[in-house]
């Protein structure tokens, strides 16, 4: 049976990732399950972690150290923020309230910045594992998703960073709205997509006044169901890129996150000039907690 010498651990709304690891940094072993923060109540962290987890407890106490919205006001315990100009991987932990001797459980903080008010939880893991493999690193790190983050890496601290909504505002449009009946489908139009980039990134201000297009081609013109996701996840990127030109303009770019989902980012910036380097997320995220592990000294 494998024992861990600690344990690292994923917490997010709605998974929860588990590695039993070595002293050295060896992955011994790793679990998933769906029991996510959002399903949760605060009592029932405990036996949800213990579940995947207690096949690697040996005798005595184990440090888990744990990343992710289980750090949320909402979650197992409401860890701190670090304000930025920060480092990615923080020192200072917050206990977990557990029954079972067994376990030690910290919670790495995540990061804020007071103006212009922005907070990121478990993004910054994955920054800091890419900055352990990267630690020359200054420019622009990426996190495409629900609420993708655009950060300014700089003397191995985040300097800034902003969270645009695309991800969401794209499911809420496909699900929620009447261009329901214009986007449902698996299929894709790159092309689609590359012309609706270039719109957006031209025009942005335009972007609430082409959305009702996608239903309205469809209906009269046959735009295809295809055709109208591709353009919809076009003009929202494009958007996007726009109003985040700061943040990419002349930097270096690293993108972090869904590996179909970052292709998309890297060919809307191409185009601008911009060779983004993509990543492997769960790379990103297990060196991360084990730099996190590495800070601890009891």
């Amino acid at each position: 049976m494998i024992k861990a010498d600690w344990i690292a651990v994923d917490w997010g709304t709605t998974a929860l990732r588990a590695w039993a690891m070595s002293t050295s940094g060896t992955l011994l072993a790793e679990a998933h399950s769906e029991n996510g923060m959002g399903s949760l109540d605060p009592d029932a962290f405990e036996p949800a972690l213990l579940d995947l987890i207690s096949d690697w407890l040996p005798a005595g106490k184990t440090r888990v150290i744990a990343c992710g919205m289980v750090g949320a006001r909402q979650g197992w315990i409401e860890a701190d923020y670090a304000r930025t100009p920060c480092a990615p991987t923080a020192s200072i932990l917050t206990h977990a309230p557990t029954t079972d001797p067994r376990l030690d459980v910290r919670i790495l903080p995540g990061v804020c910045q007071m103006s212009p008010a922005d907070v990121m939880r478990g993004e910054e893991t994955q920054i800091a594992g890419f900055q352990a493999l990267n630690p020359d690193f200054d420019g622009v790190v990426v996190l495409p998703g629900s609420h993708t983050k655009w950060v300014h890496m700089s003397a191995r601290e985040i300097v800034s960073f902003q969270t645009v909504m695309t991800g969401e505002m794209f499911a809420a449009l496909s699900n929620h709205t009447v261009l329901r009946h214009s986007v449902t489908c698996d299929d894709w139009d790159a092309s689609a997509f590359d012309n609706a980039v270039d719109e957006s990134l031209s025009r942005p201000e335009k972007l609430a006044a082409k959305l009702f297009s996608l239903r309205a081609e469809g209906l009269l013109n046959g735009m295809t169901n295809a055709t109208a996701k591709s353009r919809l996840s076009g003009l929202l990127i494009g958007a996007e890129i726009a109003a985040c030109k700061p943040y990419w303009l002349g930097q270096p770019v690293a993108l972090i996150g869904d590996k179909k989902l970052c292709a998309l980012y890297a060919r809307a910036l191409k185009p601008q000039g911009v060779d983004a380097v993509m990543t492997d997320a769960t790379t990103m995220t297990l060196a991360g907690l084990k730099a996190a592990h590495a800070t601890l000294t009891e």
